[in-house]
């Protein structure tokens, strides 16, 4: 149990996706401008994550290794999340329309996010198994979200100040970034 907590804290704050591995760091910039619209990708990432680590679990170890066709994983893999965020995208079109359309071109990009595919390979990487698979997919994912909505409210925050001319925009969201990464890099030095 020990090591489910372990991997759960890893995870969601010391490698964080977002602030230490830079994973999903297009739709964290594009979709964060909100809270709303950050909490629903974060959502729908966590949905997918989840879910893609126990069928990628099941697709490498079930049908690749038995055959010696490991060298496909990535492919297999893409091919699974794409799936996924294929029926992801079809419910919130009929479910949550305004959900749906806040997100946008973000959505079906879940399906080449790095962060997915990231914590797929990972899973397999470091050898977990099957629930500590969908734990490290769930608990990555949640990092995620945590990170994405963060970053939402200090852009809103960020709408209400004047920088100078040189830093409005982009530069602005990058340097907020980079501060945010640097305080989660403080939990890096925590032990148990």
């Amino acid at each position: 149990m020990s090591n489910i907590f372990m991997i759960m804290f890893t995870a969601i704050l010391t490698q964080n996706f977002i602030f230490s591995r830079f994973y999903g760091c297009c739709p964290f910039l594009g979709v964060s401008d909100k809270p709303s619209t950050a909490l629903g990708m974060g959502m729908a990432v966590t949905f997918v994550m989840t879910l893609s680590s126990a069928a990628t679990y099941a697709v490498y170890y079930y049908l690749l290794v038995p055959f010696g066709l490991e060298y496909f994983k990535t492919i297999a893999f893409i091919l699974v999340i794409a799936t996924l965020v294929q029926f992801i995208e079809m419910f919130l079109r009929k479910f949550v329309p305004v959900l749906y359309s806040a997100l946008g071109i973000y959505l079906p990009l879940i399906t080449t996010n790095c962060a997915v595919l990231g914590a797929a390979l990972v899973n397999i990487e470091e050898g977990y198994s099957f629930i500590e698979s969908v734990v490290f997919g769930c608990s990555a994912a949640l990092g995620f979200t945590l990170a994405i909505c963060i970053f939402a409210g200090v852009r809103e925050r960020l709408n209400f100040a004047d920088p100078p001319k040189a830093f409005r925009g982009f530069p602005l969201l990058l340097i907020s970034a980079g501060l945010a990464a640097m305080a989660f890099s403080g939990f890096s030095g925590m032990r148990f």
